[in-house]
């Protein structure tokens, strides 16, 4: 009788271990795809001129840029402003960026914040300052290394 009932209580945890596990796998695939369509949307995005305040693909300042490709992409309304943008999510460290996180930088002499996309394998997409276009950079590099404060993730 003993060995009845333990072996009932076994199956009723192992069965829910499993419903647990898929859940938890179903959930990081749906996150890897929407990490793909921000990572998608912003590269489609490539060569499009910097603008002050602008926030379409005729022209971004960096705010906008991150603001539209995670509305475009996957539906995530983010606050227009680069400094309410790193109050969104959860803070990753460096080492710890992932896909679709959203990087800030404190630019030396600026007032505001400067913000991106991560992509991965080091690399992040934004829309510099006036004259330039949306690009990709390296985080590695000495100039972006000095200036970064942070990662963001929403996703």
């Amino acid at each position: 009788m003993r060995w009845g009932i333990f072996l009932g209580i076994g199956i009723l945890v192992f069965s829910n271990l499993g419903c647990s596990t898929t859940a938890t796998v179903h959930q990081r695939s749906l996150q890897n795809t929407q990490q793909k369509y921000v990572v998608q949307t912003a590269l489609s995005l490539l060569g499009t001129p910097y603008r002050y305040g602008g926030a379409t693909p005729k022209g971004f300042d960096c705010s906008g840029f991150v603001k539209y490709v995670f509305k475009a992409s996957v539906g995530i309304k983010l606050p227009r402003i680069a400094r309410n943008q790193v109050k969104v999510g959860q803070f990753i460290s460096a080492r710890n960026l992932r896909q679709a996180d959203i990087l800030y930088f404190k630019i030396r002499g600026q007032k505001s914040l400067h913000v991106g996309i991560y992509l991965g394998k080091g690399k992040f997409i934004h829309a510099p300052s006036s004259g330039g276009k949306v690009n990709i950079q390296n985080l590695k590099t000495r100039y972006w290394g000095k200036q970064f404060r942070g990662g963001r993730r929403v996703i």
